[in-house]
């Protein structure tokens, strides 16, 4: 018997299409245990008209992964309401343009690894078709890099792929949980951009640091550069790398 989970290839086209329409509209809205990126939060929060420390304070909860020995951010679900989403409604998501990567990807998960025979990065992907789903059953054909395209993922993918470079690197240098101070430079970098934002302008950024395709200037008002800013900061600040190890091992 088939499982809800298989393999697909990037060329093999699936069905699927999610609306109103749909019989099980806003199920997997519920019973939710949900993972936060950085990219995921700078765009929840900007959509909410929230600072990142009100946007944490309200809606996540945080944890330390027991693989990675990293601080993660999950969505904190409404209890009261059987683990549902904090943003579903009976019309749907209230945060839809800004939806987390993990809700635009599905039914697709995505993953990224390195071959073995070549030594480039490569994306493998799995079709996950749960049985109460009805969206199967409708919707064109397509592979999964036209449903990113159609789902705005390539940015989305293109900086959560920098964040798992980071996560990578940890594992090979640094093996086990943080200490307390170096946990609370890595989340406020990854989760508190408006902290990280007026740290580095108290202390500036090192001079060692590579902020090459970064146009410095952009930082009080630009987000996304920020971001890729923090990633580098933090490998440079925990891990003492100076190199630009995003470039060569994101997709982006």
């Amino acid at each position: 018997m088939e499982g809800p989970m298989r393999p697909l290839s990037a060329d093999e086209p699936f069905q699927f299409a999610c609306s109103d329409q749909v019989a099980c509209f806003n199920d997997c809205c519920q019973d939710l245990n949900q993972f936060l990126t950085p990219y995921d939060i700078l765009r929840l929060k900007k959509h909410l008209g929230l600072t990142s420390a009100q946007f944490l304070e309200q809606y996540t909860s945080l944890h330390i992964g027991p693989e990675t020995g990293l601080p993660i951010i999950t969505l904190r679900p409404d209890y009261a309401a059987g683990l549902k989403c904090p943003f579903v409604t009976p019309q749907g998501c209230r945060v839809y343009e800004d939806r987390p990567a993990s809700c635009r990807m599905y039914p697709l998960a995505r993953a990224i690894v390195r071959s073995r025979l070549t030594g480039q990065i490569e994306e493998q992907f799995m079709l996950l078709k749960e049985p109460h789903c009805r969206g199967f059953e409708r919707g064109p054909q397509m592979t999964a890099h036209e449903w990113m395209r159609q789902q705005d993922l390539i940015i989305h993918n293109a900086m959560n792929d920098r964040m798992m470079a980071i996560i990578s690197l940890k594992r090979q240098l640094k093996p086990g949980p943080l200490d307390l101070k170096a946990s609370r430079m890595f989340s406020m970098a990854s989760y508190d951009l408006d902290a990280f934002r007026k740290h580095i302008a108290a202390n500036g950024l090192p001079d060692t640091l590579d902020t090459q395709g970064i146009n410095l200037t952009t930082l009080p008002t630009d987000d996304v550069a920020l971001l890729k800013i923090a990633f580098k900061w933090i490998l440079h600040e925990l891990f003492d790398v100076t190199e630009p190890i995003l470039q060569k091992t994101s997709l982006s």
